[in-house]
């Protein structure tokens, strides 16, 4: 046995590291050939790192919301001197968020704006297609204040507002509870006002073909009625091949509809292309009604789906046919 104050590398024949440390665990523990074991578990890790990575890479966009949130609490107490001088106390700390998110998006997804030409200058309702998780919402606002000085307010799941920590984040980006009135009262005071009707049960329970899951929920399409605002169609392309989720299993669909908690695992993280098109507003007429509206503006997103999903299609059958 190897004394307390022996080097591993000590004596005439120096050993590694690994066969000291394996002779010292032999010792300890009394296991004989304890190197086959721990061959067996450096096995293991090695067959199970790369599923471990798929299922941990999500992760960092957890990091990134509170470090969000961690840099809005230094912004706080750095500027609560100030906050009387200035027009809007927070105006600094969303572009300081905006650069980070909008860096984050253009690094790892090459992230991609079309048709921002196509948000009005005043009030409107953007209506979304949920990915599995919101960054590709995040992105959007991000370049959207960064580019066009435009801030967007969205509607969240009550859920959201129980998360620890997340308070100060969503006080500060105008997160709303979603309630028709806050919405339309909000919509007439000249606000950007983002929602997605498919809501988490989309994020969670849609697939690889982008099914649009809003069941019976008319209630945005009331919203524009009542503010008399256009819907502007949005849909961001990938969203659903950067981070996927277990939804097809049926027990975690029906555990979901008893206690209305997002217990699904999320796979994936990749650095996949992601674009974000903005489609031409549906226009606030007068004599249609909230059912006409939503079968509207549920074609429409149908349309972006569609045409997104045959453009890439199209670029895959081209390349196979180059090759």
């Amino acid at each position: 046995m190897i004394g307390g104050n022996e080097s591993c590398t000590a004596g005439p024949i120096p050993v590694s590291y690994l066969t000291c440390l394996t002779h010292i665990l032999r010792e300890w523990t009394g296991v004989e050939h304890i190197e086959d074991y721990l061959s067996y578990a450096v096995y293991l890790l090695w067959v199970l790192f790369p599923l471990a990575v798929v299922f941990l890479l999500p992760g960092v966009l957890v990091i990134l919301f509170y470090a969000s949130i961690l840099l809005l609490h230094i912004y706080k107490r750095k500027n609560e001197l100030k906050e009387a001088y200035s027009n809007d106390f927070w105006d600094g700390a969303r572009q300081m968020l905006a650069t980070l998110w909008d860096g984050h998006g253009r690094i790892w997804h090459g992230y991609e704006l079309h048709g921002a030409e196509n948000i009005p200058e005043g009030p409107g309702l953007i209506v979304f297609y949920h990915g599995a998780t919101p960054a590709d919402y995040v992105y959007f606002t991000a370049r959207l204040l960064i580019e066009r000085k435009r801030y967007c307010h969205v509607v969240a799941d009550h859920f959201v507002f129980r998360l620890p920590g997340f308070k100060i984040l969503l006080d500060v980006h105008g997160v709303m509870h979603g309630p028709k009135e806050e919405c339309v009262s909000a919509l007439k005071k000249g606000y950007l006002i983002a929602i997605a009707p498919g809501g988490v049960r989309e994020a969670l329970f849609s697939d690889e073909m982008y099914t649009i899951i809003w069941g019976n929920r008319k209630g945005f399409a009331q919203v524009a009625i009542d503010a008399k605002v256009p819907i502007i169609p949005m849909f961001t392309q990938n969203v659903r091949e950067g981070v996927r989720t277990l939804g097809g299993i049926k027990i975690l669909r029906s555990l979901y509809e008893r206690i209305r908690l997002p217990i699904v695992p999320l796979y994936g993280g990749f650095p996949v292309k992601l674009r974000t098109f903005i489609g031409e507003p549906i226009p606030y007429e007068p004599n249609i009604t909230a059912e006409e509206l939503t079968a509207k503006k549920h074609t429409a997103e149908a349309c972006q789906i569609e045409q997104t999903c045959v453009h890439k299609l199209l670029k895959f059958n081209t390349i196979k046919k180059l090759r």
